[in-house]
């Protein structure tokens, strides 16, 4: 095989964030993978680079890649395409019950995107694998990843970084992650546990995707005494971006899934 996937990150959502790296390939390779919730949805990681690259000449093939929470167990499962597992009660589980595709159907979606993108390498077509933020921070292609090389050892793949969220929404709310020897905590919001506890060990606490959970982070921001160092980020770099440095003054209406809160355990702007 001499055909490449380059797996590239194309930033948090402005296209001015885009790496020149990740420009040049981009405009090269004649096939673009982009990931999507839904087959009915627009993919944001596509109309970030349509803003950047010329799309015209490009084949574009789709991926679904469900927002959905999974389990450890049922994580495994799909990606090691063992089928359904039954009675998980984490909040992959939740979402099934909601409606949302299992174990099984999921690991079905991901070997069909992993197979169109074999296909295309086999018949010596490059191609760039897109994902928002950074391909290796809570990124949609590591879903993929052991099953292209299930599928061909051979396979060549070049990560590209991208900014991440939590870097960009650092830097338009002006805050440090961290300086010198501080510690720093970056965990989604639903997982967070003991965040009381981890405000106590950190320095500085990033949550991530906090709009299901908000009322309990804030609750347990209240109760550590680390309101004011506080700051509620969602949208960062994109036209609906939002922050609010009083987290009590979120409404619901700000909540979205492309939210993070940075909390500095000691004085934000130290």
């Amino acid at each position: 095989m001499t055909a490449r996937l380059y797996v590239i990150g194309v930033g948090p959502g402005d296209p001015d964030l885009l790496t020149i790296k990740a420009s040049r390939i981009l405009t090269a390779v004649p096939c673009i993978c982009t990931p999507k919730a839904k087959s009915d949805s627009s993919s944001l990681a596509l109309s970030i680079v349509g803003r950047v690259i010329d799309l015209r000449d490009k084949e574009i093939i789709e991926g679904i890649f469900p927002m959905v929470r999974l389990g450890s167990e049922e994580r495994r499962s799909a990606q090691e395409g063992m089928g359904r597992r039954k009675g998980t009660k984490g909040p992959g589980r939740q979402m099934q019950e909601k409606g949302g595709p299992d174990a099984a159907e999921l690991d079905d979606l991901w070997n069909e995107t992993a197979i169109k993108i074999i296909k295309r390498l086999n018949n010596g077509i490059d191609v760039a694998f897109i994902t928002l933020g950074d391909p290796a921070f809570f990124s949609t292609y590591f879903y993929l990843h052991d099953k292209l090389l299930a599928m061909d050892a051979g396979v060549q793949i070049e990560i590209v970084p991208g900014i991440s969220s939590i870097n960009a929404a650092a830097a338009r709310a002006g805050i440090s992650l961290g300086r010198a020897d501080d510690k720093l905590a970056v965990i989604p919001a639903t997982y967070a546990g003991d965040l009381k506890k981890m405000i106590a060990e950190f320095d500085t606490v990033v949550l991530m995707k906090v709009h299901d959970v908000f009322d309990a982070v804030l609750s347990n921001i209240v109760e550590a005494g680390v309101i004011g160092n506080s700051v509620y980020i969602s949208q960062a770099g994109m036209a609906g971006e939002k922050i609010i440095r009083d987290l009590r003054k979120v409404e619901k209406s700000d909540l979205n899934y492309f939210s993070v809160v940075i909390i500095r355990g000691k004085a934000i702007y130290a």
